[in-house]
């Protein structure tokens, strides 16, 4: 009979065995990953491109416009077309916009690809971004970000953003009248520049068959040619000052008051990323974190509140984000600064430390529930330059990090005084 009395052995996690794709460089130069797991008929296809007129911030919405009009309509198929055929099928196309990056995803059964491929050909080779289509799109896009722009959570977010990326790629946030200035010929020169086989990698995940395999070979590698890319290189966007501006955004009817604290930090590629992300799961990445456990289980000023980094591929960011009463703000600034000087300089109970650690092994584990997932972990690091070893280096230095290591880390990388102080709605007291 099972004691339960007794905790179960927590297992230390070693090691982790990532799927290894299959890479080719097609006849045109695309890069071609495959990985080949699962039991149901289905794929994955994404065609993965690098934003490309991310230095030039005079039209910013251009790579936002492009991904968001993909579908609107080709040489060959209207919108209503492309989307008849597509749900004739039982299949998904979407595409997506990313800081760094725009792609078209396609999820199918093996026996529809070869309907669908040429379908997306089309799109990625002689979309026509119709004008009616955009006059639409603005309009709508225009409507919808009026509505944004009274949500404080919204208002906080873009303020942040711009506060500290300043002017570069990452700083960007529409305004309304910046959709007035959108141009379809605009869009147009971006589009046949950017969506180009020689700006194209190609991910095939799932069931792949060898007629799949071959399919995608002969439509987007025999038959699609590359042109050559005229590209200014690129660069780590510079950190600036970080003065650790305080900026309050008044809106006397509010009852919450949004909250963004932080500022630029270190990427996925720094040799510290880890140990970063550790410290992070330790003050506000997870349910039981410092943050959660003071703010929202003992002071009950929020509902929740938490903290994260995001790697980009040219910068990262490190943010602490919630919603309090308008009477707490204050009150919950002053926990902020609480819990990170805790972490500068007290060192972390072993047994805190432990559950973090396990916590964050197990959450890894859980985000590889199936090969798809395995394709995001390898982008993940693929597009900044990385290999697959990073997550066994990752796991190491997890399992090796020490109260000291935390406390040195935070005392490294967490300086309340230097964030950016974001505040939309009241100071109340």
């Amino acid at each position: 009979m099972i004691d339960r009395t007794i905790a179960p052995q927590f297992n230390v996690v070693e090691e982790v065995r990532l799927l290894q794709p299959e890479h080719e460089v097609l006849q045109n130069g695309v890069d071609l990953f495959v990985f080949n797991s699962g039991e149901q008929d289905l794929v994955k296809i994404e065609w993965v491109f690098q934003n490309l007129n991310t230095e030039d911030l005079h039209l910013p919405l251009l790579n936002i416009a492009l991904a968001g009009m993909f579908l609107e309509g080709t040489k060959q198929y209207a919108s209503a077309e492309i989307a008849e055929k597509v749900d004739f099928y039982g299949a998904f196309l979407q595409p997506e916009y990313s800081f760094d990056h725009t792609s078209l995803t396609l999820y199918a059964l093996n026996k529809h690809v070869e309907k669908l491929l040429p379908i997306v050909k089309s799109v990625l080779t002689e979309s026509i971004f119709p004008e009616s289509e955009l006059n639409t799109y603005v309009r709508n896009n225009k409507q919808n970000l009026s509505v944004s722009l009274k949500k404080n959570d919204f208002v906080a977010r873009r303020v942040f953003n711009k506060t500290i990326f300043d002017s570069n790629r990452y700083a960007y946030s529409p305004e309304i009248e910046d959709y007035d200035r959108l141009e379809r010929s605009d869009i147009l020169k971006l589009y046949q520049h950017q969506i180009n086989a020689g700006n194209c990698t190609i991910f095939i995940s799932g069931r792949v068959t060898n007629q799949v395999h071959q399919t995608v070979r002969k439509i987007f590698g025999d038959q699609w040619d590359a042109r050559p890319l005229d590209q200014t290189q690129q660069r780590m966007v510079d950190k600036g000052s970080q003065k650790g501006n305080f900026i309050l955004i008044e809106r006397p009817d509010a009852l919450q008051s949004a909250i963004r604290v932080g500022y630029q930090t270190i990427n996925r590629k720094h040799p510290d990323f880890s140990s970063l992300q550790l410290l992070n799961t330790i003050l506000g990445g997870y349910f039981g974190s410092r943050l959660m456990s003071n703010i929202r289980e003992e002071k009950g000023f929020t509902y929740g509140i938490g903290s994260g980094i995001a790697s980009l591929k040219y910068g990262a960011f490190f943010t602490i984000a919630t919603e309090v009463g308008v009477e707490v703000t204050n009150a919950t600034l002053v926990e902020i600064e609480k819990e990170i000087d805790r972490l500068r300089n007290e060192p972390i109970p072993i047994e805190e430390l432990n559950l973090v650690k396990n916590y964050v092994n197990g959450a890894f584990l859980g985000s590889l529930e199936n090969v798809f997932s395995h394709v995001d972990k390898f982008k993940n690091v693929h597009f900044v330059g990385l290999d697959l070893t990073y997550y066994n280096r990752h796991l190491q230095i997890v399992k090796s990090s020490t109260p000291e290591t935390i406390m040195n880390t935070a005392n490294k990388y967490l300086d309340y005084n230097n964030m950016i102080k974001v505040v939309v709605g009241k100071m109340v007291g």
